[in-house]
């Protein structure tokens, strides 16, 4: 396996931090006449990006598993779509809508996704949270490649650090020996941040670059398939419902990393990189005194273009096919 590459994973300084929130981010930044594309864009940290991102001046494209939820939660904010990332089906219809409408695309926040769900297979016998939070967003970005490389944007990827629970199961990816709901949850987020290495590998020299993050530990509706004894278990929270950890995030903090990756002047020239409350991250080293940062099997050049090759397999798209 490759070396992680330390050069480019390294802090470079940045003004925000944990704490601040994504209106922050964006003072001073006047989106206006820019699309964006934000899956998961009207639940938890997503409307708190999408209304952020709107309030800076940019049109915000939210595709919806459920259409009418989304139009509800969104208030008039943003344009809404249907779209169920689950099914290659509906990402090649709403790709297709969109590429319709000629319009270009400056920045791509994959951000929904699900999390720890029981075990169900999607698709031709693809383990849910590996096709929902990589598959259904690789074929997405791959289908709308024309809008994003006239766009010249960055193509940010919503990991977690989940991602340092598993690797990539390259001999059993769909848990055909026994379900694991949390390294499943976890392969999907190292999918994530494999995604955006390779992303930007390929997509640099269009002007198109990719980054992944860690947005936080937040309490929203990610959390649908964990009990209410299960987080009180963790921790995290009492049984009176209250949070007993200082390092959970409100909706707007955990929304700011991925706003900051999308539009932050401070990234210019940058890319491939995962980054987490608003700084590039470390390598993850716990006897070094780093014990979150990015760990070496999601920073991996070389698994990441083995991911590539295995996804668009899989989705049967690849807009960098020779």
């Amino acid at each position: 396996m490759a070396q992680l590459n330390t050069t480019a994973q390294r802090p470079i300084g940045s003004p925000f931090d944990a704490r601040s929130t994504a209106a922050q981010v964006l003072a001073g930044i006047d989106l206006s006449g820019k699309n964006v594309l934000m899956t998961g864009g009207y639940s938890g940290i997503g409307l708190a990006a999408t209304t952020a991102l709107a309030a800076a001046g940019a049109h915000v494209i939210v595709p919806a598993r459920r259409p009418e939820q989304a139009v509800e939660a969104l208030a008039g904010v943003g344009e809404v779509d249907e779209l169920d990332l689950a099914d290659l089906d509906s990402v090649a219809g709403f790709a297709d809508r969109f590429l319709g409408s000629g319009r270009d695309l400056h920045m791509v926040i994959n951000s929904a996704g699900v999390m720890a769900t029981p075990h169900s297979i999607v698709g031709p016998g693809w383990e849910s949270q590996f096709a929902i939070n990589h598959l259904g967003h690789f074929a997405l970005v791959n289908r709308l490649w024309p809008a994003i490389e006239r766009g010249q944007g960055r193509v940010v990827a919503v990991s977690s650090a989940g991602h340092r629970t598993s690797g990539i199961r390259w001999d059993d990816i769909d848990f055909a020996t026994g379900y694991d709901r949390w390294a499943a949850y976890g392969q999907s987020k190292t999918a994530n941040a494999l995604f955006a290495l390779h992303l930007d590998a390929l997509g640099r020299a269009a002007g198109v670059r990719a980054f992944s993050l860690h947005p936080g530990g937040i309490l929203t509706p990610l959390q649908r398939h964990l009990s209410h004894q299960d987080q009180v278990d963790a921790g995290w929270i009492d049984q009176a419902g209250n949070v007993l950890v200082d390092w959970m995030k409100t909706p707007e903090a955990g929304a700011a990393t991925q706003v900051w990756a999308a539009t932050s002047p401070d990234l210019a020239g940058l890319g491939g990189v995962y980054l987490e409350d608003c700084e590039v991250a470390e390598p993850h080293d716990e006897a070094g005194g780093v014990p979150n940062g990015v760990h070496p099997w999601a920073a991996d050049p070389e698994a990441a273009a083995r991911l590539w090759a295995l996804s668009a397999e899989r989705t049967e798209v690849n807009a960098f096919a020779r």
